[in-house]
């Protein structure tokens, strides 16, 4: 009788086996990866003709991905809308320079969001959310800071936004938790090199992390090691364009690296790697579409690429605004695996919340967790509006007579830019203005776009702040030389 029993019960398990539920996957390790400037079109598989990205690519072929993952027209407020999971200009970041690109401190933002499951942080590179010391990232959630200052090295401007003084791209001088330190190499490489010193050093306590990998490449001035440089100057290209496609070049080979290093860590399997940009390609680098960038030896014209979309950084169109969004995390993403709709910058801060299991801010949250759609690109998804707004109105100009200037609303179908409508579905590359055809879809859209302004209106908090008098990088770096001197860095060993 027992045998009997036990025959039936073996046979009932096998019989429901093909019900039963997947036990959730371990809270992975994620590392997000956002270049600047680098746009959507120059990759090897987004068909860029030159650039050999060869890491790039493989993280594509290994990853789910969004075709029309849209951010904002410039780096600042993308950053924030990261950050935040709403638009930027609820978070008072209305410009990249002059305390508009403060992000504002009621927020809570992605750092503090994952500490609530457990999660370590650490920032390598551009920060660009505000250069005073509360605004700094070591202040607002992030356990390990290793950054530059203002919106790129070397940069400064009459205001706090303000990197350290007479910095360059190679042994940058770097803001290390609070304090700068000296180092040797060149910026990417070293960014890179910091970030995998943070994440070796939790993998050995066994906690999960979160390292942000922000490079200020392919961002101006195009300056790249000479080993990335050379085949495109070889090629014909003038030193602006060289610099600029070295320095994609250069980031591939960090990727590589990361990847190779997780391998041998054995945490690949446990770690999320998300890929993106955090606007349009600029057209000071990669060059306007179609327009000369080089000629060959043999006369040959080498023109600009830009897929086949309108629009550059800066730009409310789609050109300046898509970009990659890979998501690769081996054996729970699907690899190869595309999906339609329309997502943001915003979406970000949710979707991480809900896969790592932290607590979402009450009242803040604008975006959606893209999780459902990355387990099942069919999953029931409502439709929705996005908002762009390029915002860089003059300062102490009011904000509302710019409204209705350099803006764009975009559904699943259509986007309006000012006063132009486009079918993205049946025009991806805006070609036709479709507004007198459409007229209902115009005024549907405009209507939304005003409420959506009128709500964020009253938080741009910044628009009445006084120029800060100090550029406190400048200050606390001059302050450091004098009180003894400024360390080197140790590199970890990898």
């Amino acid at each position: 009788m027992r045998l009997t029993h036990l025959l039936l019960l073996t046979v009932l398990v096998h019989a429901l086996a093909p019900f039963a539920t997947a036990a959730e996957p371990k809270k992975p390790n994620i590392v997000l990866i956002m270049t600047d400037d680098q746009g959507y079109a120059q990759l090897g598989r987004h068909g860029h003709p030159w650039i050999d990205t060869p890491n790039m690519d493989d993280l594509y072929d290994h990853s789910t991905r969004f075709t029309r993952f849209l951010v904002s027209p410039t780096c600042a407020p993308t950053r924030s809308a990261m950050m935040t999971g709403r638009h930027p200009l609820r978070n008072g970041v209305t410009h990249t320079i002059l305390e508009r690109e403060r992000m504002t401190l009621d927020a809570t933002i992605l750092p503090e969001v994952l500490k609530t499951a457990g999660y370590t942080s650490g920032i390598f590179g551009k920060w660009h959310l505000g250069d005073e010391d509360p605004y700094q990232p070591h202040n607002r959630g992030f356990d390990e800071a290793f950054i530059h200052g203002g919106g790129g090295i070397g940069q400064s401007y009459e205001c706090s936004c303000a990197d350290a003084p007479n910095n360059k791209y190679f042994d940058p001088a770097i803001k290390h938790n609070g304090s700068f330190v000296k180092t040797d190499g060149y910026c990417t490489d070293l960014f890179f090199t910091a970030a995998l010193g943070f994440m070796q050093k939790q993998s050995e306590r066994q906690e999960p992390f979160f390292a942000y990998i922000a490079t200020n490449a392919p961002h101006g001035p195009f300056i790249a090691p000479e080993k990335n440089t050379k085949k495109f100057k070889d090629l014909g290209f003038s030193d602006n364009h060289a610099g600029y496609y070295g320095m994609i070049e250069n980031i591939d080979e960090n990727l590589g690296r990361l990847v190779s290093h997780l391998e041998k860590w054995d945490l690949l399997d446990e770690t999320m790697i998300i890929f993106m940009s955090d606007n349009g390609t600029t057209g000071a680098g990669s060059g306007r579409p179609g327009n000369v960038v080089g000629t060959k030896p043999d006369g040959t014209e080498l023109r600009a690429f830009n897929g086949d979309m309108k629009g550059l950084k800066g730009s409310p169109d789609e050109g300046g605004v898509r970009v990659p969004f890979f998501v690769r995390w081996d054996g729970v993403v699907k690899p190869g695996q595309e999906i339609d709709r329309i997502a943001a910058h915003i979406d970000l801060l949710p979707t991480l919340a809900e896969i790592a299991g932290a607590e979402l801010p009450k009242d803040q949250v604008a975006g959606r967790s893209l999780w459902p759609l990355i387990q099942n690109p069919e999953a029931d998804w409502k439709g929705r509006l996005l908002f762009t707004h390029v915002g860089r109105w003059p300062t102490g100009a009011n904000p509302d007579d710019f409204q209705w200037k350099k803006f764009a609303v975009r559904n699943q179908r259509y986007r309006l830019v000012e006063d132009q409508l486009y079918d993205m579905q049946n025009d991806p590359g805006q070609t036709k203005n479709i507004a007198e055809e459409r007229p209902e879809v115009v005024t549907r859209l405009r209507r939304a776009y005003d409420e959506f302004w009128q709500k964020s209106r009253p938080l741009m908090v910044n628009e009445s702040a006084p120029m800060s008098p100090v550029r406190p990088f400048h200050v606390q770096f001059e302050q450091q030389q004098a009180a003894g001197g400024i360390p080197q860095w140790q590199a970890p060993e990898l």
